[in-house]
């Protein structure tokens, strides 16, 4: 069997995106299938430098909506394709709108947060502001999603919402939509010290010093500032540091971290390498990760993975993917962070937890991932 997957628009560098890509298709070809990854074609985006602002993001538009749909219809049209014989899978739901050019009844898509699409509609709880046209493109995106007759989302929460969104657009009949929950993109592991301790020295830490980490984005909803307040919630009860890996700090975090005379006390790693999360994830006394919105939660098993007690939010879908394993507060209540993460000093409670995060993890590896998908395809493996 042909599986064919329907990639990102290489201009937007949606990293996330091109692994879980190269994820489906790995694993579909292990399962012994054929497989290959058609992208958008890049045609008035190489004339912008950024696609997500000004004139770029409308050249990238054009591709994206009006020439890459146009290119797909015409590839059906002409290539050697024997559709008995082929799938095709949209990798990511912001591309739904290809589904139209695709025959229905052997397409599906994968569905990974309507977060985006929440925003747009006006529900607060997403976070995610839109601007007007982004609310045209959202409810466009939606309306596609909706009429897909195979569908993957990749947490229960995400399939609630879903399945909410499309009671209220009143769509059609849903057919085979299931949840098939991510696997780990990469490998996650605790690093052994003394190469861990090499690489944080590398990142400007010092392996004596103790650290709380965050790892993500600057992005409101994933509520970096509740750390500053935890930290300061935590006194001299402990005096260890803040750790914020993955973008810089943003202004308004760092008026917060002055407000509290913090400056001292927060170290801010700049978009590490996988090594480097590695070794970040291994070392840290904690993984804090306290968002308001998701629609999976990729850190906090990737945390779990490397052998370190995860204290993230109690909303959804974070006690989903985290299962008996972490500990969970409101994301609102700093001092509830700071004393769960007291709380590990028990005797026995951190190795416990850290026992509990082991076993969750096993959930979540590519081969589970990839059976699922053989399943909404109708598939087996031929191996």
């Amino acid at each position: 069997m042909k599986i064919i997957l329907i990639g990102n628009y290489p201009p937007d560098k949606q990293e996330s995106m091109k692994r879980f890509s190269n994820m489906l298709h790995i694993g579909f070809q292990n399962a012994g299938h054929e497989a290959e990854i058609w992208l958008p074609k890049v045609v008035f985006g190489s004339l912008a430098g950024n696609t997500y602002t000004g004139i770029g993001k409308w050249l990238a538009y054009i591709d994206k909506w009006v020439i890459y749909p146009v290119y797909l219809r015409i590839r059906l049209l002409t290539g050697r394709y024997n559709i008995s014989n082929t799938r095709f899978h949209v990798c990511d739901h912001s591309n739904s709108q290809y589904l139209t050019c695709l025959p229905s009844n052997i397409s599906a898509i994968t569905c990974h947060d309507v977060l985006a699409i929440r925003g747009a509609l006006g529900f607060k709880d997403a976070y995610c502001e839109a601007s007007r046209m982004g609310v045209i493109l959202q409810k466009w995106i939606l309306r596609n999603l909706l009429k897909a007759k195979k569908l993957a989302a990749v947490s229960m929460f995400t399939m609630r919402q879903l399945n909410e969104l499309s009671t209220e657009m009143k769509s059609g009949q849903k057919k085979e939509w299931r949840v098939i929950l991510n696997a780990f993109n990469e490998d996650f592991y605790p690093v052994q010290p003394s190469i861990r301790n090499e690489r944080l020295s590398a990142l400007g830490l010092k392996p004596e010093i103790p650290y709380l980490l965050h790892v993500g984005s600057s992005l409101p909803r994933k509520n970096r500032k509740l750390l500053v307040d935890m930290l300061y919630a935590l006194g001299d009860k402990w005096n260890g540091v803040i750790c914020f890996a993955g973008q810089a700090i943003d202004q308004e975090l760092q008026e917060q971290i002055n407000k509290y005379g913090l400056m001292e006390r927060i170290r801010s790693v700049v978009d590490p390498g996988h090594e480097d999360l590695l070794a970040l994830y291994s070392a840290c006394s904690a993984f804090i990760f306290p968002s308001y919105s998701e629609g999976f939660g990729w850190p906090v098993i990737e945390a779990q993975a490397c052998g370190v007690p995860v204290i993230t939010s109690n909303i959804e879908p974070m006690p989903e993917v985290g299962g008996m394993a972490a500990l969970y507060e409101n994301p609102d209540n700093a001092e509830g962070f700071a004393n769960a993460f007291l709380s590990l000093q028990a005797p026995g409670k951190r190795e416990e937890l850290i026992k509990f995060g082991f076993e969750n993890s096993s959930r979540f590896t590519p081969d589970i991932m990839i059976n699922s998908y053989l399943a909404l395809h109708n598939l087996t493996r031929n191996n």
